[in-house]
């Protein structure tokens, strides 16, 4: 059985929680090992650099620790010993420049038999996350202020929120905000799809439902439920689920539900349930464009008491078109490399870990309009063809490719996309769905499709 942490530094977590950038936190202070004795705490490092990063926290935490204690406690902070008694650094050990923590004197704990406690990265996870700390850009700025006028108490439509986006870009960030941001005025119940279902289950199983209709109707200042494509097929729960947004919405209980796609395209979902959930306000989340990654990247890195090169993190940006996670994981997988091999961030560094995460695509990116240029002229076709307003037979099919083409050879957003041929981004989703669907169906689409990224993929590699 994995040991609690010690009472004192638990509290601590949860003060440092709702104060620090959730990368910071993630990346410096849980990894720490950590120790309680009469003289105090004692906290031990993974590494030289995580101890060189913490010692930057260590003035808060003092105060959380005297505030959690009601008295002032000695902090000691020192890299984690091995084994043999030997400490992780090697003696005199110098961080590249890039890298280089404001100096301070750290004292080193003596090796003891104790065992130590290790602070589970989960620990109060909804307290982690903050709206100022969420990088805010066309393609989220929506569902970021919905969410931080519901979670202020301003009651939107239904009182209910639906947050929707592909794994990865926001959606679980802001709905822990929100249970930030609510969690000292009232009650908050957070869970998943499938704690909802486990907690139902149990109650049946026990024949007494009771207590779960009192956590999720009586007792709740907030309801936060995520991923409910999970509901999918679940008969029984989807009827709990419909019951349970009714009294919350007949009594004015905030909802905010997140899921990786629309109510009305999650299968098996019963029809009542998914029009119940898309009655309040419902916000799409799409992967970040260029200018938002880059935001995002910065932001990170200065969480994290970083500053990458200019020359680093356009590299990032335009090798990484995936989500926020994507993101944060070259990141981390950058500055770690850094620590690791002593040496500054450089494009040599960027370039291997970027490979190391099979993300290194020395093909550009195109443009939008030069995308739309092409599959206009294989049709024979102007842009402003492919961006007036008709819909006959002649214009649609290459409006709908082009779309898809955008999508999958330049770095632009759908809103972009959508700009660019006067359509708004749901008719921009809804043609690349239509497009790779019918490609496996039609030989006449699959050829076009197929000349079509071959002369594309020419015009990446000039």
């Amino acid at each position: 059985m994995t040991p609690h942490p010690p009472p004192i530094w638990d509290g601590v977590l949860r003060r440092l929680q709702s104060e620090l950038p959730a990368f910071a936190l993630d990346a410096w202070i849980l990894p720490i090992r950590v120790r309680e004795h009469e003289r105090g705490l004692e906290l031990l490092a993974p590494s030289s650099l995580h101890r060189d990063r913490a010692v930057r926290y260590l003035a808060a935490i003092q105060r959380h620790a005297a505030a959690e204690a009601g008295a002032p406690v000695a902090v000691e902070l020192t890299v984690e010993l091995e084994v043999g008694g030997n400490p992780k650094e090697e003696p005199g050990e110098v961080l590249p420049r890039a890298l280089q923590p404001v100096p301070a004197r750290v004292a080193r704990a003596p090796a003891v038999a104790t065992p130590w406690v290790r602070v589970e990265a989960q620990a109060q996870p909804v307290l982690q996350y903050r709206f100022d700390s969420f990088v805010v850009g066309p393609s989220n700025v929506l569902a970021r202020e919905a969410t931080f006028a519901l979670a202020r108490g301003r009651r939107l439509g239904a009182g209910a929120i639906y947050l929707t986006s592909p794994a990865g870009n926001g959606k679980t960030h802001l709905a822990r905000a929100a249970c930030s941001e609510l969690q000292s005025r009232g009650r908050v119940v957070y869970t998943s799809a499938e704690g909802f279902t486990t907690e139902l289950l149990r109650g049946i199983r026990g024949r007494d439902t009771s207590a779960f209709k009192r956590r999720f109707r009586e007792d709740c200042g907030l309801l936060v439920i995520e991923d409910v494509q999970f509901f999918a097929r679940k008969t029984s729960t989807q009827l709990e689920l419909f019951h349970t947004l009714d009294h919350l919405r007949a009594v004015g209980t905030p909802v905010v539900l997140t899921g990786d796609r629309l109510p009305s395209e999650i299968p098996d979902l019963d029809p009542s349930l998914a029009s119940r959930m898309a009655s309040g306000l419902v916000a799409e989340i799409e992967p970040p464009d260029a200018a938002l990654r880059r935001a995002i990247l910065r932001a990170k890195a200065a969480a994290g008491g970083l500053r990458l090169p200019e020359d680093c993190l356009e590299r990032l940006v335009e090798a990484v078109r995936g989500s926020v996670r994507d993101l944060e994981g070259v990141l981390i997988q950058l500055v770690e490399s850094a620590a690791l091999l002593q040496r500054p961030i450089d494009l040599e560094l960027t370039e291997a870990a970027l490979r190391k995460l099979g993300r290194c695509d020395t093909e550009r990116p195109l443009g939008v309009q030069l995308v739309i240029s092409t599959v206009g002229a294989f049709f024979g076709l102007q842009p402003s063809d492919l961006a007036a307003r008709s819909r006959s037979r002649r214009v649609l099919r290459p409006r709908q490719l082009a779309m898809y083409f955008c999508h999958r050879y330049t770095s632009a957003s759908l809103p972009e996309i959508g700009r660019a041929l006067g359509r708004a981004h749901p008719a921009v989703r809804n043609a690349i769905e239509m497009i790779e669907r019918a490609v496996l169906e039609r030989a006449q689409l699959r050829y076009q499709v197929e000349e079509l990224a071959s002369r594309l993929e020419a015009l990446r590699r000039r």
